[in-house]
């Protein structure tokens, strides 16, 4: 890498990294509204909140990094037009291929880096956060922070809370479990406190009543104790026992997807996912040669500058809007899938012809001159 291709280089370097945090954080703030429900209403403290919000981070890049490196390409290659650094340099012999070298070495690091993020890190961070969410959401013992509520968190069974002590303390507790009909249970306790074991959560109460109706002979029985357990059973199936969804699975797991009846019904949609993956990493490279095919591409005409920057800028919507209507397309039609790769590596062929094939375009055959003008 010479001198002037480093200087570029590191021209880039600069707006990429600033377009990059200030998309991330601006997709941070509007996602983290997600959980404000996990925080009000489910206790998850502030270091969870970021841990969670940290696992989705990969998903954001590989839409944000593409957009990143159009937007500084486009930017540092028109200032240095606009600065005639351009031209300067094109008359000290540098060719158009080295040009636009930085350029194609930056998308092509960041085309290994969104491949890293597919592949590995994105699946990764989201299976690791829809777990964390699961267990989060199903964790009943921050619901009972809501005093003075009944709360029917499971099937049958209501619970009111008088208060909640900081140490997670149950006082003046009143439990109704219906899940037998035929056999209402009431009980009433001091205190207790709702504890997660291996076989699933239980209710330990001290000094209260157990009130039990049998509806079928009318009698009522009342127990009085020291201390009672209540079993919960299953509330809920464990993490590992969730249905992965598309975006949790590996690219071999999106290819194979499996035999159950929820893999075989999502089949196309899971493939779909898989081939998106693939080709996603390819998108930082076609837009930066949209980018450059807008601003070094043509004969240079100082005055209609702002007409490439536009054409860039359109070409790229347009790239990008083919690209979101092939998704579904793909997922209701799975042979459609090379189209793909096909639309990617067509807009990469020709953006590049069109940046190496500058003098072809833009050229205007001369006016004859008058007779006697020199």
């Amino acid at each position: 890498m010479n001198g002037l291709t480093r200087y570029i280089f590191c021209q880039l370097a600069g707006p990429l990294l600033v377009v990059t945090v200030t998309l991330t954080g601006v997709v941070w703030l509007t996602q983290s509204l997600r959980f404000l429900d996990l925080i009000i209403n489910r206790g998850l403290s502030t270091s969870g909140f970021l841990y969670l919000t940290l696992l989705l981070l990969p998903g954001f890049l590989t839409l944000i990094l593409p957009i990143a490196a159009f937007c500084a390409i486009l930017f540092v290659y028109y200032r240095l037009d606009n600065d005639s650094e351009l031209v300067v340099m094109r008359a000290t012999g540098l060719s158009q291929m080295k040009l636009v070298t930085p350029a194609i070495w930056m998308a092509s690091i960041l085309a290994l880096i969104l491949f890293s993020l597919t592949l590995y890190l994105q699946p990764l961070g989201f299976r690791t956060f829809k777990d964390m969410q699961f267990v989060v959401r199903h964790n009943f013992a921050p619901v009972l922070v809501q005093e003075g509520v009944f709360n029917n968190f499971v099937a049958g069974v209501t619970v009111y809370v008088r208060q909640r002590l900081t140490n997670g303390e149950l006082l003046g507790l009143l439990i109704h479990d219906s899940r037998d009909e035929t056999r209402p249970v009431t009980m009433m306790a001091e205190r207790g406190k709702l504890v997660m074991t291996d076989d699933g959560p239980r209710f330990v109460m001290v000094s209260g009543n157990r009130q039990e109706v049998d509806r079928t002979g009318g009698q009522v029985s009342l127990l009085y104790f020291d201390q009672y357990t209540l079993d919960l059973g299953e509330i809920a199936s464990t993490p590992g026992e969730r249905w992965r969804e598309a975006g949790e699975r590996y690219v071999s797991e999106l290819f194979v997807p499996g035999d159950t009846a929820d893999d075989l019904r999502n089949a196309n949609k899971l493939r779909a996912e898989g081939h998106r993956r693939l080709v996603t990493p390819l998108y930082g490279l076609a837009l930066a040669m949209i980018a450059l095919a807008g601003v070094i591409s043509g004969e240079f005409q100082r005055r209609r500058r702002w007409v490439r920057l536009a054409a860039a800028g359109a070409g790229a919507v347009v790239f990008e809007l083919i690209a979101l209507g092939l998704g579904p397309l793909v997922t209701a039609a799975p042979g459609l899938a090379p189209l793909l790769y096909i639309h990617v590596l067509a807009a990469i062929a020709i953006a590049g012809w069109l940046v190496l094939a500058p003098r072809r375009l833009g050229s205007r055959p001369g006016r004859a001159l008058p007779d006697g003008a020199t």
